[in-house]
């Protein structure tokens, strides 16, 4: 099989790629899905509660915008169904079942193994990877953690047959899952113990559910969801001030913190506990407007320290305590800093994308890599956000990518442009609170502590940058040398 463009991965970032690469006329293509259906991340986390943090009218592709999103945010179930219905225009191009088992650059053209139910060679003029960056959950190194004889499992890997009402259920981790997770358990009279390494920072959700006349006037007038997606777009890029390390904001955004923590936990002690002693934007500022109120009911024990060891069904904290569960779930969150799918990708002479990521997560403007030429990589190296949509930046890219798919010719980037990229993303991260801000956060490789998965700007910056970028100037190989 041939194609002018195959994408690896269905979620956000594929189906926008898919958009994109439509709307620039181009039809010579495939999506390929490992998975049974379409979703990546929405289609994987179902554990109870899951939700978006992102207001729903700016999590969603411009060009389509969804007039019935029940309220201001939106459910997991909800977001779903949405790509699903994207999904549906790409009904010829994807392919599920099918995962990639390799891919390599043989000078001209991409040589694509699959498996699965579509097994076959396919070669592809590009190769765009839109894999994410949370499909792999991480699992700590917990000594005896074998041991637990219960039911075990990651947050993203819901096991909706195990019994949790009126069940001791052990939480670890306080990450954007366990806020949402460790209510909803409560609410179900699971009587859950909370294993946390380091508090976060939390701010008020706000949330509301909107009303059928809303719904009804997005749906009569476009406009009206146009206007509101810009108010949400602005209010979203004011954020990045105080996540970024700009002093007066971060002081006004932690004392809206601080003071949502105050009016929700009584006890001082429990507020201590927590309360962060690091800078805020360090990790990710969560939302929300239920998980102090469910932790000052009682109904939750807090264990302020990291999960250390396990001896059958008795878990074992830093702190030395002791405590017992029938259910252990792991919100450890995932391995971001390190894509599974690099050990599947070979550039020029067989190196993997793996091994020239061996440091970190480098590229020239978030999408493209020195040594593989036609490879365009969304939601990947520095293209994530700690204050706005996620959709947005893939939107950009998927864009670029289109823009640089109709370029004559073989585009690939020097290694000295993308050494010079990322001395630029080095030197603006430098001195903020991701870097300096005292905590350990999933942005930040330890392998080399480079920021590798944040954009240290807005994304109005970004779509800058990529639009200020000819694709002709990418261009090694003229087309009469290389392909059309």
């Amino acid at each position: 099989m041939r194609v002018d463009v195959a994408i690896v991965g269905a979620g956000f970032a594929g189906l926008g790629m898919a958009l994109a690469l439509r709307d620039a006329g181009h039809e010579s293509f495939v999506l390929l899905e490992r998975a049974a259906g379409v979703g990546g991340t929405w289609r994987e986390n179902v554990y109870p509660g899951v939700a978006c943090d992102v207001p729903a009218h700016l999590y969603g592709f411009e060009n389509r915008p969804n007039p019935d999103w029940s309220g201001l945010y939106a459910r997991g179930d909800e977001i779903q169904g949405y790509l699903g219905s994207v999904a549906a225009e790409f009904s010829q191009q994807i392919r599920t079942h099918a995962p990639l088992l390799r891919a390599a650059w043989d000078g001209a053209a991409w040589q694509l193994d699959v498996g699965g139910r579509h097994s076959g060679r396919i070669e592809a003029r590009a190769l765009v990877v839109a894999c994410g960056r949370l499909t792999e959950p991480k699992v700590p190194d917990i000594a005896g953690l074998q041991s637990f004889p219960g039911p075990m499992f990651h947050s993203a890997r819901w096991d909706h047959t195990v019994p949790l009402d009126g069940a001791r259920v052990a939480v670890v981790g306080t990450g954007a899952s366990a806020v949402q997770l460790v209510p909803a358990l409560a609410a179900r009279g699971a009587a859950v113990t909370l294993f946390q390494r380091t508090p976060a920072w939390i701010v008020p959700r706000g949330a509301r559910r909107y009303t059928d006349a809303e719904r009804e006037a997005f749906a009569a007038d476009p406009t009206a969801l146009e206007s509101l997606r810009a108010a949400l777009y602005d209010e979203g890029e004011a954020r990045y001030a105080s996540r970024s390390g700009d002093a007066e904001a971060a002081a006004s955004a932690r004392e809206v913190a601080l003071a949502h923590l105050a009016a929700q936990v009584a006890d001082p002690a429990l507020r201590a506990a927590l309360t962060p002693a690091y800078a805020f934007g360090c990790k990710r500022v969560l939302l929300s407007d239920d998980f102090y109120p469910t932790l000052a009911s009682g109904a939750v024990t807090l264990e302020p320290s990291a999960l250390h060891g396990v001896e059958g069904s008795t878990l074992i904290a830093a702190s030395g305590a002791r405590h017992d569960a029938d259910v252990l779930v792991l919100a450890t969150g995932f391995e971001a800093a390190q894509q599974p799918y690099a050990q599947l990708i070979e550039g020029d002479g067989g190196v993997t994308l793996a091994e020239h990521w061996g440091r970190g997560m480098t590229s020239y403007a978030s999408t493209l890599v020195s040594g593989f030429p036609q490879l365009y990589v969304l939601n990947g190296p520095n293209a994530s956000l700690g204050h706005n949509s996620a959709v947005l930046m893939m939107e950009a890219q998927a864009r670029f990518v289109a823009r640089c798919l109709g370029t004559r010719g073989t585009i690939a980037v020097s290694p000295e442009l993308e050494a010079a990229y990322s001395a630029e993303i080095d030197a603006r991260a430098a001195t903020t609170p991701w870097i300096a801000g005292g905590c350990r956060n999933w942005y930040v490789d330890e392998r080399s502590g480079r920021l590798t998965l944040l954009w240290p700007g807005t994304v109005t910056e970004f779509r800058a940058l990529l639009d200020g970028i000819d694709p002709a100037d990418l261009v090694a190989v003229p087309a009469a040398e290389g392909i059309a």
